[in-house]
């Protein structure tokens, strides 16, 4: 067994090694939903935001008090919320990110948990190992004989 460079920390001590400028999966959440909810119009308001989220709006109002420190949204108090350009990159970024992370488990046929596990699952994987699982989410849609023979060989397993 070889021992690698790359450190071991638990989900928080890699959160910690970040720094202070990273983004916090909540943070992640609140771009990725405001990008969803402002495609129709290009805004979007706290208390629709809120009810996406499943939170009170003055849980709303501090993280995108946040965010707009981050320069990541512009908003009005009791107003509109729209992204910056960097914001809307980034809320596009997750969106994908979380879409694709849903599709390899229901392609894989692990869908059991299937929210829970991409909620967890897409704050910790990095862009690079991202991009491997959207590369094989592409190629398995592209030849479904391979996922035709993962089914029938996860089928026989005990």
């Amino acid at each position: 067994m070889t021992i690698t460079d790359e450190g071991f920390y638990t989900a928080r001590g890699y959160e910690i090694t970040a720094g202070e400028n990273a983004l916090t999966a909540s943070m992640e959440d609140y771009l990725e939903m405001i990008y969803r909810l402002s495609q129709e119009n290009g805004y979007t308001r706290v208390n629709d935001l809120a009810s996406s989220l499943n939170v009170q709006p003055p849980s709303v109002t501090k993280m995108i008090q946040k965010l707009a420190e981050k320069k990541l949204i512009d908003y009005e108090k009791y107003g509109m919320i729209h992204l910056t350009a960097e914001g809307e990159k980034l809320g596009k970024y997750f969106l994908q990110r979380h879409n694709t992370l849903k599709e390899f488990l229901s392609l894989i046929g692990a869908t059991e948990n299937l929210q829970k596990d991409v909620e967890t699952m897409e704050h910790y994987v990095s862009i690079n190992n991202f991009r491997v699982i959207s590369t094989l989410v592409s190629f398995m849609k592209e030849h479904s004989h391979f996922l035709s023979q993962f089914h029938e060989y996860k089928s026989k397993l005990p």
